[in-house]
């Protein structure tokens, strides 16, 4: 009777390793493809040169501050979180492209742009209707 319990914990402890490598190599391809993203970065035209690594945990504040703000932040804030995630997304559309994804990997970005961009049209319609009273 131990000796089967053994057995099944054995098997347990083997399973979690597995599933925790599986993790990994799913994390490392991830990286991998940002790191293919990162070497068509829009900015690097310009000279602006990042290691994929910083450039991911930058856009990834970036993005987490500018959506918090565009959800709670006094209104000249949503306006220039607004601008900044829209041209993120321009950035993200830009990078696809570059890399010739398929069209379908583009849709997420490009309707989160038009969605960005939607939502600065109105708030500068409403600031229009606010001068004119």
């Amino acid at each position: 009777m131990g000796r089967s319990r053994c057995n099944v914990e054995n098997k347990h402890k083997k399973s979690g390793a597995t599933a925790k490598q599986d993790r990994g190599i799913k994390r490392t391809g991830d990286v991998n493809e940002f790191v293919k993203l990162a070497a068509v970065f829009p900015l690097n035209e310009w000279g602006i040169k990042l290691e994929p690594m910083q450039c991911l945990i930058v856009v990834g504040w970036i993005e987490l501050i500018g959506g918090l703000l565009l959800a709670i932040g006094p209104r000249i804030l949503q306006e220039i979180s607004n601008i900044i995630l829209a041209v993120i997304m321009m950035g993200a559309i830009y990078s696809l492209l570059m890399l010739k994804k398929p069209l379908y990997m583009c849709m997420p970005a490009t309707v989160c742009l038009g969605l960005l961009l939607l939502l600065l049209y109105v708030s500068q319609r409403g600031r229009e209707k606010q001068k004119e009273e």
